[in-house]
C-alpha cells in the first residue's frame, strides 16, 4: 500500500511541496529505503522515528519499507520530515487511516520519547500550503505563533506523536492556533535618542538617513557616542507593515532564529555583527546556503562599527546588496536569492590611533599610516554610502548638561511625515523612499533651482565628484526638501546635503 502526504522543503526564503511517499510491502525480507536526493538529516530520520513509535506504544508488522520524496530532484535537508514520516509509516501500515491525512501539510521534529520539537522555515510552509489550497498545517507549538499569522489555512500544534495520532483520529478535539493579528502592539524601542547629549549634526544627519532610507557612515575618536547613536536609528525608523513584518518573519524563519512560539517580528531589526564576521555570515552562503546578516537586518539596520577593520573581501560583497537590495548565492546544485533591503550604518575612527584632527589630543599616526587606513575602504563602497558625517567628542559643557535631548518620538513624527510625502510621490512605481532614486525619476523630482544650479556645479568642479555622488546629493537634499515640507530642491537643501558627504572633500 502507497500512502502520500505533504510536507515543503526550502529553497531561499520560499518553500516547495514535498510528496511524502510511503510504501510497506509484507513480503521479502524486512528492509528501510529513503530516496529522494535526501542529506544527512533525513536519512538519519529512520532512527528517530522508530524510536519515536516504540515510545508512543506503536508497533510496525515486518516488511519492505520505501519512502520517496518527491520531486526526486530537489535537495531536501532538517529534520522537518520527521512527523510527516511517521504519519506516513502508520497509514501505510494500517494504523491510520490515509484520508485523514488529506488535504494537510505536516512537519516537525520528533525526539525519541515522540514530542515534537520546532523546526526552520514553517512560516513559509504556511504560505505554500495556502497557495497550494491545503485545509490545515500540522506543526509543533514551537512553531504555532509564526505559522499562524497566515489568513485561511488552520494551524493544529500537538505536543506528540500520540497526541497528533489521536487527533487524526477524531478521538481528541485540538484547537486551531489563533493569529497574533494584524494590529498586534509594537514593543516601545528599546532605546531614545533622549539619552544622547550633544552630537547635533550627527543627530541630524541620522534624521535625514531616516527619512530617505539612506545609508550612513559616522567618523568620529572613540568614545564619541557613535554606537549609541546607530542603537537608536530604529526607534525613529516608521513602524513595520503587515507586508513587511511577514518577510522579515520568513528570513528569521528560514534562519531559525524566531524564538520558540515567536510570532510576527513587529520591530525593525537591528544587526550588529563582529569585524571578523565572514563573506559568508555577512551576505549568506555556506554548503548548504543560509541568510547572512545584511539579510537578518532586511528592512531593517545593518550596524558595522570599526568599518576599516572588517576584510576587505567582505566589504566588497556588499556592494551587491546595497545597490540591489538582494543577495544571490550560486552553487553547482543551486542558485537562491534572499532578500537584503536595509540601511547600513557605519562607524570608523578618523585614523588608527582614532585622534586625527582632534583639538584634545595628539594624533600619532603617521601620513603613509593614514593613507594605509583610510585605503582599505574602497571608491566603490564608499559611493553606496549617501551620508559622510563626522562625530567629534562631546565637551564637558554638554555632557553635563541636565536638558535631555530631543526624543526619538518628536525625531520619528518628523521622518514619518517625510516619508508620506515619498509614498505619495512614488505612488505606482518601484521606489519607495528617495534613497532609491534613479533615472527618469531623479530628474523628475531632483531638479534644483538656479542659484542650487549654480551651487551644485561649483561642486563637482571644485570637490571633483563622480556621477555616483552627484547622483547622491541630489537624493540627499531631496530628503532634506521633504523634512523642510518644499516641493522644490533650493540651494540651502543642496548645501546641506554637501555638508553631510564630507569624504567628498579632503581630510587632511
Amino acid at each position: 500500500m502507497v500512502v502520500r502526504l505533504y510536507s515543503a522543503g526550502l529553497e531561499g526564503v520560499d518553500a516547495f511541496r514535498v510528496d511524502v511517499e510511503v510504501e510497506c510491502i509484507r513480503q521479502g525480507l524486512p528492509s528501510f529505503s529513503l530516496v529522494g536526493l535526501a542529506e544527512a538529516a533525513v536519512r538519519e530520520a529512520r532512527d528517530r522515528v522508530f524510536a519515536a513509535l516504540r515510545s508512543g506504544g506503536f508497533r510496525l508488522p515486518p516488511a519492505r519499507i520505501t519512502v520517496n520524496l518527491a520531486p526526486a530532484g530537489r535537495r531536501k535537508g532538517g529534520t522537518a520530515y520527521d512527523l510527516p514520516l511517521a504519519l506516513g509509516l502508520l497509514a501505510a501500515s494500517a494504523q491510520l487511516d490515509p484520508a485523514c491525512l488529506h488535504g494537510r501539510f505536516f512537519a516537525g521534529e520528533l525526539s525519541l520519547s515522540g514530542l515534537l520539537r520546532p523546526v526552520p522555515g514553517m512560516l513559509p510552509m504556511a504560505l505554500l500550503a495556502r497557495s497550494e489550497g491545503a485545509s490545515a498545517c500540522v506543526l509543533p507549538p514551537g512553531n504555532a505563533a509564526e505559522a499562524a499569522v497566515v489568513r485561511g489555512v488552520d494551524v493544529y500544534a500537538p505536543r506528540n506523536l500520540v497526541q497528533c495520532v489521536a487527533f487524526l483520529r477524531g478521538e481528541l478535539p485540538l484547537p486551531a492556533t489563533e493569529p497574533s493579528g494584524d494590529n498586534a502592539a509594537v514593543p516601545p524601542p528599546q532605546w531614545d535618542y533622549a539619552d544622547v547629549k550633544g552630537q547635533q549634526a550627527a543627530r541630524r544627519a541620522l534624521e535625514v538617513a531616516a527619512a530617505g532610507g539612506h545609508n550612513v557612515l559616522m567618523i568620529g575618536p572613540p568614545g564619541s557616542g557613535k554606537t549609541m547613536l546607530a542603537q537608536r536609528l530604529p526607534s525613529i525608523l516608521p513602524p513595520l507593515s503587515f507586508d513587511e513584518a511577514l518577510e522579515v518573519t520568513k528570513i528569521y524563519s528560514v534562519a531559525g532564529q524566531l524564538p520558540d512560539g515567536g510570532g510576527l517580528v513587529r520591530v525593525r531589526p537591528f544587526r550588529s555583527p563582529h569585524h571578523t564576521v565572514s563573506e559568508a555570515a555577512l551576505v549568506g552562503g555556506g554548503t548548504h546556503p543560509r541568510p547572512g546578516e545584511v539579510s537578518l537586518a532586511h528592512r531593517g539596520v545593518l550596524f558595522l562599527d570599526e568599518l576599516p577593520e572588517y576584510r576587505k573581501s567582505a566589504l566588497e560583497v556588499l556592494r551587491q546588496p546595497l545597490e540591489d537590495g538582494v543577495v544571490t548565492i550560486a552553487r553547482a546544485s543551486q542558485s537562491v536569492t534572499y532578500p537584503a533591503d536595509c540601511m547600513l550604518v557605519a562607524a570608523m575612527n578618523p585614523c588608527p590611533c582614532g585622534y586625527h584632527g582632534d583639538p584634545q589630543h595628539t594624533c600619532t599616526c603617521r601620513p603613509d599610516q593614514l593613507a594605509r587606513y583610510r585605503s582599505r575602504l574602497s571608491g566603490p563602497l564608499l559611493d553606496r554610502i549617501d551620508v559622510h558625517v563626522e562625530v567629534p567628542a562631546v565637551p564637558y559643557e554638554e555632557l553635563s548638561a541636565a536638558v535631555p535631548g530631543e526624543s526619538s518620538e518628536a525625531i520619528r513624527e518628523r521622518v514619518l511625515d517625510a516619508r508620506q510625502r515619498q509614498q505619495e510621490r512614488y505612488a505606482g512605481t518601484a521606489v519607495h523612499s528617495n534613497a532609491a532614486l534613479s533615472g527618469a525619476l531623479l530628474e523628475r523630482h531632483c531638479a534644483p533651482d538656479a542659484e542650487g544650479q549654480a551651487l551644485l556645479r561649483a561642486a563637482v568642479q571644485r570637490l571633483g565628484l563622480s556621477a555616483r555622488a552627484y547622483t547622491r546629493i541630489l537624493r540627499l537634499a531631496r530628503t532634506i526638501a521633504d523634512l523642510d515640507h518644499s516641493h522644490s530642491l533650493r540651494s540651502r537643501h543642496l548645501a546641506e546635503a554637501i555638508s553631510l558627504r564630507v569624504l567628498d572633500r579632503p581630510l587632511l
